[in-house]
């Protein structure tokens, strides 16, 4: 999947291809909805649960 980057929000993400919920919730990422995810990067996220981002990122991109 192109156009993801791991700066923009979680909330940038799903708005811009929702199919990458189950992804984000596979990793551990279960608070899509919550306010941190409307403003924190997939980068900040991913260190603030403990995730590989480059890991997460390759996923993401297997969509």
């Amino acid at each position: 999947m192109t156009g993801i980057t791991r700066e923009m929000t979680i909330g940038e993400i799903l708005r811009a291809n929702p199919d990458v919920a189950p992804v984000l919730m596979e990793a551990g990422m279960h608070c899509l909805g919550c306010p941190s995810a409307q403003g924190e990067s997939l980068e900040e996220a991913a260190m603030v649960h403990g995730i590989d981002v480059d890991a997460l990122m390759t996923a993401i991109e297997a969509l």
